[in-house]
């Protein structure tokens, strides 16, 4: 999967330059999610690493954030912000996350499993929930953030925007249910999954 567009900072972060309010938060956002101390997330598409650094900043030194993505010159970076920050509980992994197994995290290890800005980008949206299912504990959340809108091209492409009622239907075949919603900011949705329960 090589993506050439694949999470450009104001695609991942959910963020304009300066002046330009209303896009998802990644701090607020971390915030909203319930991470405390000790846990262990995944970032799906960790991007320019926004969301991975503001949870190892909650972390506050405990647990670790797993920061995936396809681009290994987007992880690089994501390693030397995290050391410049001195967090030591951030670990990179490539991977290709439209590939069974991808992340190489084991079975429900994870207890929160990330995914902002990447459904709308990727193919096979169903492989990338079914990761998150396979590695998040029973007791565990998924959270999914992504575009409502195309916002005027400031988001994804109009066809390519990953609608809150498709990713719904999405999440029930992957093995997962709603829990509850929450506002992600103005153009984005946000949605807690829980797994369903394997009988």
């Amino acid at each position: 999967m090589q993506h050439t567009a694949h999470h450009s900072a104001a695609s991942r972060d959910g963020r304009l330059p300066a002046g330009r309010q209303g896009f998802a938060h990644p701090r607020r956002n971390t915030a909203a999610l319930g991470i405390q101390s000790g846990m262990h997330v995944a970032d799906f598409g960790a991007g320019s690493g926004a969301y991975t650094l503001a949870i190892a900043e909650r972390l506050e030194g405990t647990g670790k954030v797993y920061a995936i993505d396809v681009q290994r010159d987007l992880l690089r970076r994501i390693t030397s912000e995290a050391a410049h920050r001195g967090y030591k509980n951030v670990e990179v992994i490539w991977a290709d996350l439209e590939t069974p197994r991808a992340s190489k995290l084991a079975d429900g290890s994870i207890d929160l499993v990330l995914i902002s800005n990447v459904l709308f980008q990727v193919p096979d949206k169903q492989l990338v929930l079914e990761e998150a299912r396979r590695i998040v504990k029973p007791t565990g959340s998924v959270s999914v953030i992504d575009w409502t809108e195309s916002f005027g091209g400031m988001g994804p492409q109009r066809e390519d925007v990953f609608a809150k009622d498709a990713a719904l239907a999405l999440v029930q075949k992957s093995g997962l249910n709603l829990s509850r919603e929450f506002p992600a900011g103005a153009h984005h949705y946000g949605l807690v999954l829980h797994p369903t329960p394997i009988s």
